[in-house]
């Protein structure tokens, strides 16, 4: 399997996640921003960008670099992991559940497990860049992993909560 590149492959990757992981050369202890495998635009219903960092050896969380660009956001959304967005840059707000939140660069946004929640970058000029941390892999090694997607909608356009 290649680590990065034509080669790399998100099926031969996912395949290669076992219970243990051990670092090697096809995972790296360090992984450089330009060796992040894009997921392929359409896999997403939404206009962000999704970088994983998914050849580092970890076993039991996802590293992600995302990018939502100006005056768009993601999609609603839930899911069973938990996950922390660290605001790399820009500012914004987010829905989760009842709540809106609103964050900025150096900002850590939680979102539950199971919460409908959706990220809107407010910035008409520049993109919100998270470093995005879940804990998607030790949910899948029990094969819980679960994730829906309502599309580009708002919590109070929501059908069933």
């Amino acid at each position: 399997m290649s680590a990065s590149g034509p080669e790399f492959t998100m099926s031969d990757f996912l395949a290669s996640i076992a219970h243990v992981v051990r670092p090697g050369a096809q995972r790296p202890l360090v992984v450089h921003d330009e060796d992040l495998v894009e997921i392929p635009p359409g896999t997403v219903p939404n206009p962000t960008s999704l970088r994983v960092a998914g050849t580092l050896p970890t076993t039991t969380f996802e590293l992600f670099r995302q990018v939502i660009p100006a005056g768009e956001s993601s999609d609603m959304q839930r899911h069973h992991h938990e996950t922390v967005h660290f605001v790399i840059a820009g500012d914004g707000h987010s829905e989760i559940e009842d709540e809106v939140v609103s964050w900025r660069t150096g900002s850590f946004v939680f979102t539950p497990p199971w919460t409908w929640h959706r990220h809107y970058n407010d910035s008409a000029e520049h993109p919100v860049e998270f470093l995005t941390i879940e804990n998607s892999r030790l949910l899948g090694l029990f094969g819980l992993g679960r994730r829906e997607s309502a599309g580009l909608v708002a919590m109070d356009d929501l059908e069933e909560k």
